[in-house]
This record gives C-alpha cells, structure tokens and sequence, in this order.
C-alpha cells in the first residue's frame, strides 16, 4: 500500500485500522509556524495531486502564523481540477499544477473543505465552493458542522476524511452525520468503499494523505 501522513491528533483507531492494511504511517507533529490548532495538520504543509498521484511536500518556514499566510498549501487537487483560493497558492504548489482546470475559490483553507471523490466528484459544505465548482464537478453539498477541531466551534469533513486506494476513509463516526445516507450514497455511487469509526465522534485532523 502507499504512505498515509496523518497528525499526532489522529485516533489511535484510524492508525492501527489504517496500519492493518499494510499503510507506512508518518505522523505530522506540531511547528512553530502556525497556530496551535491546525499546526500538526498534514493538509497545511502537503498537497496531494489526486488519486494515486505524487505529493507535494511545502517548507513549513514560508507559512505565516495565521490565515491567510497559512494557507499556501492547503489546495484540493482532484488530478484534473485544482481548487484554491488562487490569490494565495504558493507559485511552485501552482506550477506543479500544470495543465490542470484552476478554479479560484474565497475560502483559502480549501483542502480542510472539501473531501475528494475522484478525479470529478467532490463533498463540501461550503456555499462558495460549490458554486465556483458545481458547473464542472459533481458537488455534493453537506450541512456545515458536526465535526469536531479542539480551538474552534466545528471543524470540517474534508480534514475529516482522506481516500486511500479505492476507499474513503472518515476519522469518526460518519454516521452521525445528518447528510450520512447522501454521503454514503455519493461514494458508493462512484464504486468507491466508505469506512468509518462508530467508536468516536467525527474530527477534523487536516485529512489523511496518502502518497504514492
């Protein structure tokens, strides 16, 4: 399998269930270089390209403490779209980006928003998003809340979840979620696996990315 980068504030549940199919698991730690909450965040300082592509891996000293100058990375890249708030993706995050759609969003923690799918097919619940994307993905519009980020009132589903091979794999009890039958719907429509942890309420750990 591929390697999982997930934050020192992952379930101990989703690692060893991660761990169990045979994933390398690098923990992130906490920098200095933002604030606390989000700081040992895997989507502030890696972007995944899309589904089984290579990762881009940022300098954590080019971040600034807090929004927008923490925010360079945190792209949702499809492999055929790449969504950010374009006014502040880092120019080699960008290039790297090549010949994919740009669609330029207000919310610069873009990755935190948005669970991807495939390659066009993504859940948020952010208003913004899914009306710059939902002329050229299929957008699944959720309910906001119902995650949890220590720091904050709620957190967010994207950095909730993460795909891993031909799975979706969501930190907490996705089941609780009110949208829970449209979400499941939403994956398995798309042939894809969804798993979940009843044990847990849902949290938001700057997603789990897997790297090729």
């Amino acid at each position: 399998m591929g390697r999982l980068y997930l934050s020192e504030t992952a379930n101990s549940r989703l690692i060893a269930y991660l761990q169990k199919k045979e994933n390398q698991i690098s923990i992130i730690t906490k920098t200095k270089y933002t604030y606390d909450p989000v700081s040992s965040h895997p989507d502030i300082y890696i972007c995944g390209m899309g589904p089984g592509q290579p990762v881009f891996f940022g300098l954590p000293e080019k971040l600034g403490p807090d929004y927008p100058a923490n925010i360079i990375y945190n792209a949702a890249c499809t492999g055929k779209f790449f969504i950010h708030n374009l006014k502040y993706t880092d120019s080699e995050l960008l290039a790297l980006a090549g010949n994919m759609e740009k669609i330029h969003v207000s919310q610069g923690y873009t990755k935190c928003n948005i669970v991807i799918v495939d390659e066009t097919s993504i859940i948020t619940a952010d208003q913004g998003i899914y009306r710059a994307c939902r002329d050229k993905l299929d957008v699944l519009l959720i309910s906001p809340g119902h995650v949890k980020l220590l720091g904050f009132p709620y957190g967010f589903l994207g950095g909730a979840s993460g795909r891993i091979g031909n799975e979706i794999v969501f930190n907490g009890n996705l089941g609780k979620h009110p949208d829970y039958k449209s979400i499941a719907a939403f994956v398995e429509d798309r042939g894809l696996k969804l798993s979940y942890f009843d044990e847990y309420d849902l949290e938001d750990i700057g997603s789990i990315i897997e790297a090729k």
